[in-house]
């Protein structure tokens, strides 16, 4: 409480300055590569595709007297910047606020900054040295969390998912997708009555895999199986995984990136697969977006696309502790 304090803010300043720095020399990055800074709603039909976070609803009362409509914080802006590649924009970027409910630790905050950019008619590869890029305009000698250090300057690993079960859990992953009890023997992680492979899954990454990435030098988690990658079009040539990866450094999380699918058939059985089983988990669904499924039927453009933490890039950046150390005001 009361962050605004003089001494408090004080405390916090050099992490501000820093983070206002960094914001600045990606504004200029990006413009230097062609891309246009854009700005969607935040009030959205649905917060996201997620089905495992958590949104902010409101009430959206309509001044003529209809029926009160739910509108809900987006927890990221993709469905709406997807929109606008559509609309025939080609390289976009956005810092967004965006917001996921019960989320409140040393690396989450309720409301963060996502960057997030798109590029039609790039594959995902060439988002991986966007990464590689923006991690170098850090300006930092190392990036460090709990005592880990990693050099934003080198050039990242990349490592597929399959590939870090096995170095790390022992396990042939793609053998025992759809056994929840065998990817549960073989890793030596303990299995409830009722876990999906999935659970077990995450289970598995959270133990024994997350908190080795990014040592030393950034890790490109890559390939996840497909039935993780809800917005991401399949490998060619593995129809079992997609063009999807993640950006780790220092154990920790930066970004998630899709080859983005655009085939409407597929998005909306996707989508609605996601939605029966957060309503099977939580008893909840969130509504789809038809703007967004209309703009799929129009036309999306073959493009790939990252959602990064800019808060968290921050933290990493200046040895913060918290994610609350790299924000003008946490919320309280």
């Amino acid at each position: 409480m009361n962050e605004w304090r003089p001494d408090k803010l004080a405390r916090r300043l050099p992490n501000l300055q820093a983070r206002t720095r960094l914001q600045a020399a990606i504004r200029q990055w990006f413009a230097e590569q062609g891309f246009v800074e854009v700005e969607t709603p935040i009030l959205q039909i649905t917060p996201g595709a997620e089905v495992h976070l958590t949104g902010f609803a409101t009430d959206w009362e309509a001044p003529d007297g209809e029926e009160e409509q739910v509108r809900w914080l987006h927890s990221s802006p993709e469905f709406a910047m997807k929109k606008l590649l559509a609309g025939g924009l080609s390289r976009i970027f956005q810092f967004a606020r965006v917001f996921r409910n019960a989320e409140d630790s040393a690396l989450h905050h309720p409301e963060f900054t996502m960057l997030e950019w798109y590029r039609a008619g790039a594959g995902y590869e060439t988002v991986m040295e966007d990464c590689a890029a923006v991690l170098r305009l850090t300006g930092a000698r190392e990036l460090r969390w709990e005592g880990n250090a990693c050099d934003p300057g080198a050039t990242p690993e990349r490592l597929t998912v399959a590939e870090a079960f096995d170095r790390h859990a022992g396990v042939d992953l793609l053998a025992t997708i759809g056994s929840a009890e065998k990817l549960a023997t073989l890793s030596g992680i303990a299995m409830h009555s009722d876990d999906t492979w999935e659970d077990v899954f995450f289970r598995v990454m959270f133990d024994k895999i997350e908190r080795k990435l990014g040592m030393g030098r950034p890790t490109i988690l890559c390939e996840y199986p497909i039935s993780m990658a809800a917005l991401a079009r399949a490998k060619p040539g593995d129809a079992r995984v997609a063009e999807r990866f993640e950006l780790y450094v220092c154990g920790v999380e930066l970004a998630n990136a899709f080859g983005e699918l655009t085939d409407p058939a597929i998005q909306r059985a996707r989508l609605k697969a996601d939605m029966d089983e957060k309503e099977r988990l939580y008893g909840l669904r969130w509504p789809v977006d038809p703007d967004f499924l209309a703009a799929l039927d129009h036309g999306l453009p073959d493009c790939s696309g990252i959602a990064l933490g800019f808060d968290r890039l921050v933290m990493l950046s200046t040895g913060s502790r918290h994610i609350e150390d790299v924000l003008w005001l946490p919320v309280r």
